[in-house]
């Protein structure tokens, strides 16, 4: 799947127990690591010589844009960083984060995963009081309503604010001199991990991909509601802010977002994948000649339908890995021409055969429809397409910056007849039930996209 959903950004700090010159190569390979889940803008805070917060930041990737920008012998003990796809706000560069602020609490800088539904409510409030935005994020409400909370106290006011937050948020803040403050939101929407870095200090990130990059061990998962303040290298607190909520983790992490060798939520992305794949080859249509891939996010649950069904893998889509993610073009017609560019079929592997094929989800299926027009022009002979993922009905107010109900292609036709209007012979989607088998604690997800059970009442549609 390339076009149809959009992730917001991916998060990542390192907090030291003293200044290191290597503070800043490892922000960039933590950040590198992470591109996958924003590739608009990308930046990163740190503390200097002064104690002052600097922000480096740029539109684009982190190895062409960001890095030539970075002081990468420069030594800090502290740092966050971000890379951005929009939900909120425009692609603008004052929207890139980390975002800083001055405020009576001193210096603070903003990394933020996820979105607030209740954003245009309490900024509505604030700019009633007085309150002037510096940019179209909704992340900059925090900072707001730190300033609103009487007193001086930069961890009391941080506290008291995020409770006044509703929706997704997995956040690295810092400020006081030397802190990094790092929380998720009662529902734990959005993953955030940590490890340690030796002797040497802490790790926080998107993604546990990022800590095998820096070496990190001792890896753990903040849990929904969670808060840890780490100052100086050291974990000086953790605590649970919220009362208990269901846990609401989102579930496309799992399915699309996230890399294969991560782990989300305590979860292995691999495993979750291979074990979708074998699902949805029990409900397969018809034994077919080979089982290819949409690549690279059909690749494991593929390999999963193979291994299950025994029908032979192969690799019948070939990526051109040099074409940046479809979904960052802003046309229909740049998203159409991007799938050109970036998959091509292998004749001599399709050519006379069945085909089942693998991919993440449908959404709009316009990028399915050309794929299978490929296909067919490569001479495949029949083309049933299986999706690792339910029907998309629903649209998501946590992180994800979907179409509108009325661009779901599964809310007004069955697969019947999506396959007629991709292309296809037959479509299976794999069923919910058997989602949440390929789990380990299925009760802790949110399956709102599928079902339409939105665990914010206030926003239930």
């Amino acid at each position: 799947m390339f076009d149809e959903l959009k992730e917001e950004c991916g998060i990542f700090g390192i907090s030291l127990k003293k200044p290191s010159d290597s503070i800043m190569y490892n922000m960039y390979m933590g950040l590198f690591s992470l591109q996958h889940r924003g590739q608009e803008s990308s930046g990163v805070a740190y503390f200097d010589d002064n104690a002052n917060i600097q922000v480096v930041k740029s539109n684009g990737l982190v190895a062409e844009n960001l890095l030539p920008q970075l002081q990468l012998d420069y030594p800090s003990a502290s740092a966050i960083g971000h890379v951005r796809y929009s939900t909120t706000g425009s692609a603008s560069l004052v929207n890139a984060q980390p975002l800083l602020f001055k405020c009576n609490k001193g210096e603070v800088a903003i990394a933020h995963n996820g979105q607030l539904p209740n954003y245009d409510v309490l900024k509505e409030e604030l700019i009633a009081n007085g309150a002037i935005f510096q940019t179209s994020s909704d992340s900059e409400i925090l900072i707001h309503l730190m300033s609103n909370t009487p007193g001086n106290n930069f961890e009391s006011s941080l506290i008291s604010s995020i409770k006044k937050l509703d929706g997704a948020f997995s956040m690295l803040v810092m400020g006081d001199k030397n802190k990094i403050v790092a929380f998720k939101d009662p529902y734990g929407f959005r993953p955030l991990a940590y490890g340690k870095l030796e002797d040497k200090g802490y790790v926080f990130s998107s993604e546990t991909v990022a800590l095998d990059v820096l070496g990190a061990t001792d890896i753990n998962f903040l849990k929904p509601g969670e808060l840890i303040i780490c100052e100086n290298g050291e974990i000086k607190q953790k605590l649970r802010y919220s009362a208990d909520k269901k846990a609401s983790q989102c579930v496309f992490e799992l399915i699309y977002f996230a890399r294969p060798d991560s782990s989300v939520f305590f979860e292995s992305v691999y495993q979750f994948r291979f074990n979708s794949g074998r699902m949805l080859a029990k409900n397969r249509k018809k034994d077919t000649d080979i089982v290819i891939s949409v690549p690279d996010s059909g690749n494991i649950a593929a390999l999963g339908f193979s291994r299950e069904s025994g029908i032979p893998f192969d690799l019948g889509l070939m990526r051109n890995h040099y074409v940046g993610r479809t979904f960052i073009k802003t046309s229909q017609k740049q998203r159409e021409e991007g799938v050109k560019l970036k998959l091509n079929p292998v004749k001599s592997v399709v050519e006379g055969k069945t085909i089942s094929i693998v991919d993440d989800s449908i959404v709009r299926g316009t990028t399915s429809k050309k794929i299978i027009k490929m296909l067919r022009e490569a001479g495949a002979k029949e083309i049933h397409m299986y999706l690792s993922s339910p029907e998309v009905l629903g649209c998501c107010y946590y992180g994800i910056n979907t179409p509108t109900t009325e661009e779901l292609i599964s809310t007004s036709h069955t697969p019947e007849e999506i396959a007629k209007i991709i292309g296809a012979d037959t479509v299976t989607f794999l069923r919910l039930e058997d989602l949440k088998s390929s789990l380990k604690a299925p009760d802790s997800f949110c399956y709102a996209c599928f079902d339409k059970n939105y665990p914010i009442e206030k926003i239930k549609k």
